[in-house]
Formats: structure tokens, C-alpha cells, sequence
């Protein structure tokens, strides 16, 4: 792994920033502070880091709106990894269910910490090289279909709302990020819950399945999802950008 990745450590706590900073930075990382949302930007316009630590109780924007606000910007392919004071499990999906590609509960030892961001890393770059990521937009088409990506709200022909889960607007928007390339199954868990699969893990397989279901795609001949024996799936429609972000 590349000794210089950049990790933005964004959290109120000055001591906890600097603590972090120090330890990072001692295992060859290189690091940005800030202590809030505003902050957090102003590192953001001077460059991309490679991933940032986000705490989730933060004083006026917290970490929830921040990662989404990421997550619906021009950095949101940045991996998230988020700090909370708070361990319940309800807690950690919502921070997962905003685009968090993982979580953390304080209080933690740095070196798990450490073990935690190399892992994301690792993960994201799982990827092709030469895969390239819808530029943000409010909506995306395919299709009959229509997907705002600000609002998470998926349009059928005639308009009507069509409800998403998280997990399958998640694996939507990976698909309409990645179209007409092959995924496998490890890339689109890692994309979409933040994990590798095991063995016998046949949860994409069944989001899929219930994904396909949502448009209506028949799985003996798809028009949307293709399934690719021994590799994965491909999204086989043309995806086009209806309405770009000012």
C-alpha cells in the first residue's frame, strides 16, 4: 500500500484529531485536519484525500449530512470511514445507509483504527483502474426509468415513485456508475456494504434478484441486469444524464 495515502480526519475533539494525526502519520500517512464541516470543505478544495475519518456527533452539520452531502457531490467516490460515540446497531446503519463504507465506535485503539482505513483502502481499490464514475447529477435515465440521486427517488415511465431500500439504490447506483462492465460479486459487495464475501455469501445475488424484480427486469431476458456465468453482472443499458448539479 502507498505510504503517502492521504486520510482527512475530521472531528470537533482537538485532542482526538491530533492524537490520530500523530499515529497515522507515524505509520506513513499523511494527514488533514478539521473540525467541522466548513473546514472539512476547505481541505476538500485543495485536493482529494484518499479517504476521511468522519466523526458523526459534530456541533451544527453532522457527520450524517456531511457524508451525504459527499456522497451526492464531486467527492463522493472518497471512501468515508465514521467515528461515533455511538455503538447501537441502529446507529451504524444509518451511517452506512448515507454512503459510511464503514464504522467505528468510540472508544477504539488507534491501531484498530489503522487496521480499519488500510482495509477500506484495500477494498476501493479493488476496482478496474479504468473504471470511471458518472459525473454527479441530480437525475440519471435508463431505460424507462428515471433515478434523482439527490432525493434517492426512482421514477417509472409514467412518473410514479417507485420505493428503494438502501441496499438496492446502493446497488443501482453502482451499476448506473459502472455500465456496460463487468462487476463480480466481491466488487459489488465492497461497493455496496463495504465487505468482502465469504465462501457462501449470496447476499448481492439476492439484491439483484430483488433489484430486478423493482424494474421489472426478467431474468431469462434481461434488459437491464445481465448475469455473466463464473464472473458477475454487468448493467447492459445506455445511462444518460438528464439533469447535471450547478
Amino acid at each position: 500500500m502507498d505510504t503517502n495515502d492521504h486520510v482527512l480526519i475530521v472531528d470537533d475533539d482537538r485532542g482526538i484529531r491530533e492524537l490520530l494525526a500523530a499515529y497515522l502519520e507515524k505509520n506513513g500517512m499523511r494527514v488533514s485536519l478539521a473540525a467541522n464541516g466548513r473546514q472539512m470543505r476547505a481541505v476538500l478544495e485543495q485536493g482529494e484525500p484518499d479517504l476521511i475519518v468522519l466523526d458523526l456527533m459534530l456541533p451544527g452539520e453532522d457527520g450524517l449530512l456531511l457524508c451525504r452531502e459527499l456522497r451526492a457531490g464531486k467527492h463522493r467516490t472518497v471512501p468515508v470511514l465514521m467515528l461515533t460515540a455511538l455503538a447501537e446497531e441502529a446507529d451504524r446503519i444509518v451511517g452506512l445507509e448515507m454512503g459510511a463504507d464503514d464504522y467505528l465506535a468510540k472508544p477504539f485503539a488507534s491501531r484498530e483504527l489503522l487496521a480499519r482505513i488500510r482495509a477500506v483502502l484495500r477494498r476501493a481499490r479493488m476496482l478496474p483502474k479504468n473504471m470511471q464514475v458518472t459525473e454527479a447529477a441530480h437525475m440519471l435515465g435508463f431505460g424507462d426509468w428515471k433515478l434523482d440521486t439527490v432525493a434517492r427517488h426512482l421514477l417509472d415511465a409514467d412518473g410514479t415513485m417507485v420505493a428503494l431500500s438502501g441496499a438496492e439504490y446502493r446497488l443501482l447506483r453502482v451499476f448506473l456508475d459502472h455500465p456496460q462492465r463487468v462487476l463480480t460479486r466481491d466488487q459489488l459487495l465492497n461497493l455496496t456494504q463495504g465487505r468482502q464475501a465469504d465462501a457462501f455469501d449470496r447476499s448481492i445475488d439476492l439484491l439483484v434478484s430483488r433489484l430486478r424484480q423493482t424494474l421489472k427486469d426478467v431474468a431469462r431476458e434481461p434488459r437491464y441486469i445481465k448475469t455473466l456465468r463464473s464472473e458477475g453482472y454487468v448493467f447492459s443499458s445506455a445511462v444518460t444524464v438528464l439533469e447535471g448539479r450547478d
